[in-house]
């Protein structure tokens, strides 16, 4: 994943989670993150599966990215494997990949899914979708 010419996370080691109606989500190892890059953010949000998320926000020298990726410190127990794995929107950053295939981000910006080409809708998040 770029963003502001730096090479922020690059892993093999991230874990790929579905949700209903919307495309996949790459959780990637903290290991594997560039957290020098990353700042706290303000806001948490409660998802019914995973539980309390805290967000993080990109900055690059003069470069920022607010609210850019988001995470778990204590996921709820289905979970536990993402504790402080980090998630990143493809929309927030410059670009991202999935092996050799750039990815898509998904519309509206609320679930953070990332699409390639093997990922077929209709997912939630453009206007009129949210109440699916």
């Amino acid at each position: 994943m770029i963003f502001a010419g730096e090479t922020i996370a690059d892993t093999t080691g991230g874990y790929r989670i579905l949700e209903t109606s919307h495309p996949p989500v790459y959780y990637l190892p903290p290991s594997d993150v560039r957290r020098q890059f990353l700042v706290p953010a303000t806001g948490r949000s409660i998802c019914e599966f995973k539980g309390m998320a805290e967000y993080w926000s990109l900055a690059v020298g003069d470069h920022r990215s607010e609210r850019a990726a988001w995470s778990y410190a204590a996921p709820t127990g289905s979970f536990a494997e993402i504790k402080g794995y980090l998630a990143f929107y493809a929309s927030r950053v410059d670009a991202c990949w999935v092996g050799d295939e750039r990815v898509e981000a998904q519309e509206g910006d609320f679930y953070g899914g990332w699409i390639t080409s093997s990922i077929v809708g209709p997912f939630k998040g453009p206007p009129g979708t949210m109440g699916w």
